[in-house]
């Protein structure tokens, strides 16, 4: 099996450190590639550097067509597409085809933004003093971005830093999950059949403890970064002087409010809570994590949820009718059996799941469990959902922002005034009326609070999070 190349500066290039890709339900290997050496990684930095005044400046519909250019292809492969991320990654084909439709949505949305990426007029002569002058306020690249991205969405999320840089002018070096470097690879390819200038990207496969160097180069002002907390906060504080967004995950919470009581409803919820808190074995930032419920409703609608979990297929990824794969590794699903055992030990119920075979953990249901336990007040990142109880609204909002995370919350209710107490209420970065926090549409505002990081992703977010504005201000005009 030859190593699928590289991108160094827009061209093709290997190594001789070679790396396996290896499927996480069965380890078979699905793919080959190497890590780009230190002489290459400063290859393409240099390049990203020496090409940012040329990206900068260039017209907006070129920077729009090799952005169509790519939604398309990714459209044109969608399959292929899918099949690889579930190869390296694991999950489902169904969600791994979702995950590549996604990706054919935010590229076309980049292309769309930037051909309405103009800035804006301000009239300064709102005060007699500057009579005659008008502000032009456009924005402009703070300079090349570094993207470091994570295994669990292995296109769409490279594809929200790569878009949303070349949506503004801006070069960017992008570092994949050592896991799951094959799709972002697949995505070079199609770049490179742009006109984007040398140097506007690269795809570097570099291990995560040689990513330091990266992150230290102060030819990248702008890191981006998706993955755990830890991380993500050592690079904001490695790097105060950069431009550096984050996005940390959470542990989400869905609440089931006092006039959500309905038998159809009951049903909608049960159902929304088992998919989403297994979407990707779990393995998502947003997945459902927590449910509060008030007291009198729980008897109703828990036999609802555990039917709906036990309805989950759990298999090979590769099924067309498996809802739920592997976790990306064995050591993950490890970790996940012992933080359910741990809070078993401390008196929770495992109402269904609970039996590890692998790196397959079954999709869990805990009643009970104990404040601190880590399945409730960390992120388990993998298919275990914690019910609890509460008296009314405010106490289930109190309980979801009882938490070092703010990323996402769902609140089930119908009542407008309900979702408007919580969107003020909630400390998270998006509230969802009337279904789970795992909704995400690709061009809104996404990011959260607290633990959960500091900036937001989104296409046009992120454009503004990637510039400056800078502002022009035009003298003796006849206005």
């Amino acid at each position: 099996m030859e190593p699928t190349p590289f991108y160094v500066a827009g061209r093709q290039d290997v190594s001789d450190e070679v790396v396996d890709i290896r499927h996480p339900f069965d380890g078979a290997a699905v793919g080959r590639t190497s890590y780009a050496t230190p002489d290459q990684v400063e290859r393409a930095v240099a390049a990203a550097s020496s090409v940012a005044a040329e990206a900068a400046a260039l017209p907006a519909a070129a920077r729009a067509a090799a952005l169509d250019h790519v939604s398309r292809t990714l459209a044109e492969r969608a399959d292929e597409v899918a099949r690889l991320i579930t190869a390296e990654n694991g999950k489902p084909l169904k969600w791994a085809r979702a995950e590549a439709a996604r990706a054919v949505s935010t590229f076309r949305w980049a292309a769309e933004e930037a051909r309405r990426f103009s800035g804006e007029l301000q009239r300064l002569d709102t005060d007699p003093a500057a009579a005659g002058r008008m502000a032009v306020v456009r924005r402009f690249p703070r300079g090349p971005v570094l993207g470091i991205s994570p295994f669990n969405f292995p296109l769409n999320l490279v594809a929200h830093k790569v878009a949303p840089a070349l949506a503004v002018g801006a070069p960017i070096v992008v570092k994949p999950a050592p896991a799951t470097p094959l799709s972002a690879l697949l995505l070079g390819s199609i770049l490179a059949e742009t006109d984007l200038p040398p140097g506007m990207f690269s795809v570097l496969p570099v291990p995560n403890d040689r990513a330091a160097a990266l992150v230290a180069d102060p030819r990248l002002p702008v890191v981006s970064f998706t993955g755990s907390g830890p991380v993500g906060f050592g690079i904001r504080e490695a790097v105060p002087h950069k431009h550096v967004t984050l996005e940390l995950g959470g542990n989400a919470a869905a609440l089931l409010c006092s006039d959500w009581s309905a038998l159809e409803d009951l049903d909608w919820a049960a159902q929304r809570i088992a998919t989403f808190s297994n979407y990707q074995a779990g393995q998502s930032c947003i997945a459902v994590q927590r449910v509060y419920v008030h007291e009198w409703l729980e008897d109703a609608f828990l036999p609802r949820l555990i039917a709906a979990v036990e309805g989950l297929k759990t298999g090979d990824p590769a099924d067309e009718g498996v809802d739920v794969g592997p976790l990306i590794s064995e050591d993950a699903a490890r970790r996940v059996e012992s933080w359910v055992d741990e809070a078993v030990a401390s008196g929770a119920t495992i109402a269904v799941g609970g039996r590890r075979e692998g790196a397959t953990y079954p999709p869990t249901v805990l009643t009970g469990v104990p404040a601190g336990a880590k399945v409730l007040a960390e992120e388990v990142f993998g298919p275990v959902l914690v019910v609890e109880r509460v008296t009314d609204d405010a106490a289930g909002f109190a309980a979801i922002n009882d938490s070092a995370f703010g990323l996402q919350a769902g609140v089930f209710t119908r009542n407008l005034q309900t979702a408007f107490t919580a969107h003020r209420t909630l400390q998270v970065g998006g509230v969802i009326i009337g279904d789970v926090p795992s909704y995400r549409a690709d061009q809104m505002p996404y990011g959260g609070v607290k633990g959960s990081g500091v900036g937001r992703e989104g296409l046009r977010s992120a454009m503004d999070d990637y510039t400056e504005p800078r502002v022009m201000v035009l003298t003796g005009l006849d206005l």
